[in-house]
């Protein structure tokens, strides 16, 4: 088994990959984008991988923003750590910096493209395949205590909040050549912290209720441009006492995946068609019999990679997963196949230390997030396992 090779080599700063639900990489697979405290506060850069030049693409010096999940940021100021999002194919990046919206192009230009109201707390955008739409979601203030400073994950329910005070979140699609504001669609009682543009279709978004007290049945949404579509119901085995999360877009845009844990607490990894709304999603029970905290990213069809759902012999002791693995699905047979790649050795200590993996464009290797060797870095792994 191969050890992981270090990407990043600025050994004074923590650096890491953009969250998964965008890639860190362009479509040549060539230039890395990614997010470090090398100034003295987080700021974007990215890496030329076959040169081995870095440039700076943002220049923040502000802390970091409040948002989803970083609850004790700025209000209303500083680098949003949870929004880059970078469109591969153009090498076009976009990231809030307090309430402006920036955009990033291939050669650096950085400008601002629109300018946020106040009185909204955001979470993690997403671009759509196409480049021409950015979605930014953000919640009524209140959901997170307003401009009150919060000292990590807030003591309170925030769902059970937001459908006390009757708050809503929004979601804004904003034109990346102009910042025109095209819609912004409420979703009443909702805490929406996830949105995925349909890589088949800029007019559709995958999006989530964050920490609903139902999670088996109310954690992922489907809005078609007109109706917001539940993806998940009880029956067949299905409860809304279950845990479902992280869900995501195929590659080709046909299905979403998704995993969770079972109210037994057996855990599963899910596959759902949006457009047959929510009616017979695939589920495969995990048999490895572990139901360590983890995240699923998309390769190419029935290709996957995990940081959690398996365990071997010498793992240390924890609630998070311990190994970088390639999961291969046949979803007809509802059969899995894990290939252990490497211990991906982070700490999981805060959201920043997850490995939050992610296959390259022409499925070479896999990168992740670490604090391996005491500061995070981001390390890569043949996919291949050889």
């Amino acid at each position: 088994m191969n050890e992981p090779e270090r990407v990043t080599q600025y050994a004074a700063a923590h650096e890491q990959l953009l969250y998964f639900t965008s890639t860190s990489l362009d479509i040549r697979d060539e230039r890395l984008i990614f997010i470090s405290d090398r100034t003295g506060h987080p700021n974007l850069f990215d890496l030329n991988l076959t040169t081995g030049v870095e440039r700076q693409l943002s220049w923040n010096t502000e802390a970091y923003l409040k948002s989803y999940v970083y609850f004790d940021g700025r209000p209303y100021s500083g680098l949003g750590k949870a929004s880059p999002s970078f469109h591969a194919a153009s090498g076009t990046l976009y990231y809030l910096q307090g309430v402006e919206i920036r955009k990033v192009d291939a050669e650096g230009k950085n400008l601002c493209l629109a300018t946020l109201p106040r009185g909204h707390m955001t979470a993690f955008t997403h671009v759509s395949e196409d480049g021409k739409r950015l979605c930014v979601p953000c919640t009524d203030e209140a959901a997170l205590d307003g401009t009150r400073p919060l000292p990590g994950k807030p003591e309170y329910d925030i769902d059970a909040r937001v459908q006390a005070e009757k708050l809503s979140s929004y979601l804004r699609v904003y034109d990346t050549q102009s910042g025109e504001l095209l819609h912004c669609e409420p979703v009443p009682r909702a805490w929406i912290t996830h949105v995925q543009f349909s890589p088949q279709d800029s007019g559709k978004l995958l999006y989530n209720h964050e920490w609903p007290a139902d999670c088996g049945i109310r954690r992922m949404w489907y809005f078609d441009g007109k109706d917001h579509l539940r993806l998940r119901h009880e029956g067949n085995g299905r409860s809304r006492d279950d845990f479902t999360c992280h869900e995501m877009w195929e590659r080709e845009g046909a299905a979403a995946i998704y995993h969770g844990i079972y109210a037994d607490g057996t855990a599963y990894l899910g596959r759902v068609v949006p457009e047959t709304r929510g009616v017979g999603p695939t589920e495969i029970a995990l048999s490895t019999g572990c139901a360590r905290y983890g995240h699923f990213t998309v390769g190419q069809a029935g290709v996957l990679v995990s940081d959690g759902y398996y365990e071997q012999a010498g793992d240390r002791e924890g609630w998070a997963g311990d190994w970088i693995c390639r999961v291969d699905v046949d979803w007809e047979q509802a059969e899995l196949n894990w290939t252990p790649l490497c211990r991906s050795g982070s700490s999981w200590r805060t959201q920043d230390e997850h490995p939050h993996p992610i296959i390259d464009h022409h499925s070479q290797f896999v990168y992740f997030t670490s604090d391996r060797d005491g500061r995070r870095a981001i390390y890569r792994i043949p996919l291949s396992g050889n």
